[in-house]
């Protein structure tokens, strides 16, 4: 004698929960990827008393660090001071107008910041573009 069962069991199951964990997910990593610092460099960036200036766009960011080492956008890309133009010009790409945020050690002497500068001006004269440095500062 065979028993049926009233309940037929599945082999199925329901994926709709499975949206639900992906999006909450989602938005955690989000939010933790913004509250994460960008500065891959430890800084100690010199001290403004001048009201914020709106921060424009920044195309790039330059650092240079306490050792005297110049990177472009991170530290993966550690230039030396001959390949420091042709480094920035290739990160520019080819926009006309652009932004070179500049952050640069309180220790490092004013001839190093001059050398970023010097690099940007030179970038604009050969090339006919519109790029501002901007530095980078913290308030006291």
């Amino acid at each position: 004698m065979a028993i049926k069962l009233r309940n037929k069991r599945s082999v199925e199951f329901s994926t709709a929960s499975m949206s639900d964990l992906v999006f909450l997910l989602l938005v955690f990593f989000i939010l933790v990827s913004t509250i994460v610092s960008p500065n891959a460099i430890p800084l100690l960036l010199p001290n403004s008393t001048s009201d914020p200036v709106i921060e424009a766009k920044r195309d790039i960011e330059v650092y240079i660090d306490d050792q005297l080492n110049y990177y472009i956008q991170d530290q993966a890309h550690r230039v030396e001071k001959e390949q420091l133009q042709a480094g920035i010009a290739a990160a520019l790409g080819n926009a006309d107008k652009g932004s070179v945020m500049l952050k640069v050690d309180q220790s490092v002497a004013v001839q190093y910041v001059v050398n970023v500068i010097d690099a940007v001006n030179k970038i604009n004269t050969q090339n006919g573009r519109h790029y501002k440095v901007v530095l980078a500062t913290k308030p006291e």
